[in-house]
Order: C-alpha cells, then structure tokens, then sequence
C-alpha cells in the first residue's frame, strides 16, 4: 500500500504556490500538496505533525525562510526542509546561516521540476517503512 505523503509549499507568490501544487500533483499523485502564502500559517499545520516535507521561499513578509526552517526544526529535526529562492546573491546571508544549521537543499529559481520532484523523492526515501 503506497502512503500518501504530504508536502507543504509556503511562499508568498500565491501563483507559483498554486501552479507547483498543481505540477506536483500530476507527477506523483500519492502527494497531497498544502500551499501557504505565509509561515505563521504554515507552521500551525507543520505543528499538527501531519507534514512529511516543507518546501519554502526565502523571502516573505511574515517570516522569511530562515525562521520558518527555525521553527520548522526545533519542532521536529528530521523533518525535511528544502528552500527555494528567487536571489542568486543573498544579501542577508540566509542561506550561510542555514547551511551552517543544516540546510541542505536550495534551489534557485526558476527551477526544473523534474528536479524538484527527485529531490522530494530523496528527502522522503528514509522516511519509508
């Protein structure tokens, strides 16, 4: 029986949320895709503990990417975290800092889905049963 696995997209851009929600979809529809365009709202789902990954932008209003992955892993430190963004450069050395605390995704958009999809796929191999 193939779990249904459930990623949770949170970026403020409430079109790309909407179309990487419908494009994940069609290529793995045993995925139950959440988008979000805000991180407080993100997180109280994340908390309900039902999240198997968090797939989010680095700069939003309410809370930028670094702080949700923060809050994401003092929740729960084997919860995958991928972060996307926007900027080739990051002024604010978000992505430093996370790397530092243990990031290990980013992707730069835009970005292929194809290669999005494999590395959900990677991120959520070790959760299998």
């Amino acid at each position: 029986m193939q779990m249904v696995r459930v990623i949770c997209i949170v970026d403020d851009e409430e079109e790309l949320v909407y179309n990487l929600k419908l494009e994940l979809e069609a290529l793995r529809p045993d995925w139950d895709v959440m988008g979000f365009s805000s991180g407080l709202l993100a997180i109280q789902e994340i908390m309900k503990g039902t999240v198997d990954l968090v797939l989010t932008d680095i700069a939003m209003p309410d809370m930028d990417g670094y702080e949700l992955y923060w809050r994401v892993k003092d929740y729960d430190s084997t919860l995958p975290v991928i972060m996307m963004t926007g900027f080739g450069y990051d002024p604010n050395h978000v992505l430093v800092r996370a790397k530092v605390d243990g990031l290990q995704d980013i992707l730069y958009k835009p970005f292929d889905i194809e290669r999005l999809v494999d590395l959900i796929d990677q991120r959520l191999r070790p959760l299998e049963p």
